[in-house]
């Protein structure tokens, strides 16, 4: 599979935030990406690490909370 690459604008666009986030992500070395001249680039599948990396799942408890009326 070709992996698609995007720029910094489209990486914003589809977290919803800032082009300043994967400039920061990439200034710290969070993020794969990849120079092409001046220009660079995020691999999608990249992006999708990074999402997987940091998706915290819900915790489940089968408990009660205390003082709770069940």
């Amino acid at each position: 599979m070709i992996d698609r690459y995007l720029s910094v604008p489209e990486v914003a666009e589809l977290l919803g935030t800032t082009e300043r986030f994967p400039r920061r992500l990439i200034a710290e070395r969070r993020i794969t990406f990849v120079r092409v001249g001046r220009h660079v680039r995020i691999p999608e599948s990249a992006l999708h690490a990074f999402i997987e990396a940091n998706t915290i799942q819900p915790v489940s408890s089968s408990r009660t909370r205390l003082g709770a009326v069940a």
